[in-house]
């Protein structure tokens, strides 16, 4: 049953919002900042009840929410998790979310879970796997999902696709929306040399309903370039430019910015959002 307290969807506006993560979480309950919008991991709210779900109903009331989940292993050969596909319908039928957002890629097989989101070889197989797969959860969920493409450091040596067109079969032929992770791109672009602006232009444009940003770790002493996803700097002045060149090919798209580790004063997050605010104003006057 719907949470009688929740008597609309808060539609996510085409601006910059940020992560909600633990360490802010009392400072947004206290002060309301201005920020257009929060995103919460789904998993963190599967317990019943706990600290997190009382802050967040309250939080609700203030702020256009998304749900983001990272465990539901959407191309894993394994049959899709009943009990944390139920688990996510309850907490999308109790807080409404705006939009509703997982991963393209699996993390699960044989009862045995990775900790890290694992990459689909770009194949026709693997294509009508996940189109069952997005069917099946937005059937249980009543609602349209938004998949994410995800950053990678090894590939599939067979493929009947380049990524980019792989993403893009997808939310064509499933019906789903795509969250374009930029910045997974760009670290994409440059462990595996492509050019990041074929990705972008590639995706279909009215697919796009949200878009992420966060930072990277380069290593460095390696025979070959290499990122990593690692959510725990700013936002790169590469991905900042690859940003704008997105806004410019989907016009404004509600963006987030992502930090999950070594997590900084809440300033940061909101300078962040503030900078990509800039970009999206700024394309909105080139169209006026």
């Amino acid at each position: 049953m719907t949470n009688p307290s929740v008597t609309r969807v808060r539609p996510i506006p085409a601006a910059a919002g940020i992560g909600l993560r633990a360490p802010h979480v009392q400072r947004v309950l206290r002060e309301r900042p201005a920020i257009a919008w929060l995103e919460t991991h789904s998993e963190n709210l599967f317990a019943a009840g706990g600290s997190f779900h009382s802050a967040l109903e309250s939080i609700r009331a203030d702020y256009p929410l998304s749900l983001h989940g990272v465990g539901l292993s959407l191309g894993s050969a394994d049959r899709l998790d009943a009990a944390h596909l139920q688990r996510l319908a309850a907490i999308v039928d109790r807080y409404q979310p705006a939009l509703v957002s997982e991963h393209l890629c699996w993390g699960a097989i044989d009862g045995r879970h990775s900790n890290d989101l694992l990459p689909m070889p770009f194949t026709d197989a693997a294509l009508d796997l996940l189109v069952t797969r997005i069917g099946q959860v937005q059937d249980a969920l009543g609602r349209e999902i938004l998949v994410e493409n995800i950053s990678s450091y090894l590939r599939f040596r067979e493929g009947d696709y380049s990524e980019w067109d792989f993403v893009a079969e997808v939310a064509r032929r499933s019906g789903c929306g795509l969250l374009c992770d930029v910045n997974n791109i760009y670290v994409n672009s440059v462990n595996h040399g492509f050019d990041p602006h074929v990705y972008l232009y590639a995706l279909p444009r009215t697919a796009v309903k949200e878009i992420h940003l966060a930072g990277f770790t380069r290593k460095d002493g390696l025979p070959v370039p290499l990122l990593i996803d690692s959510h725990n700097h700013r936002v790169d002045d590469a991905v900042w430019d690859l940003y704008a060149d997105a806004i410019d090919r989907f016009g404004p798209v509600p963006t987030l910015i992502e930090w999950d580790q070594d997590i900084p004063e809440l300033e940061v997050l909101l300078d962040e959002a503030a900078h990509a605010g800039e970009v999206l104003d700024a394309r909105r006057a080139r169209a006026a």
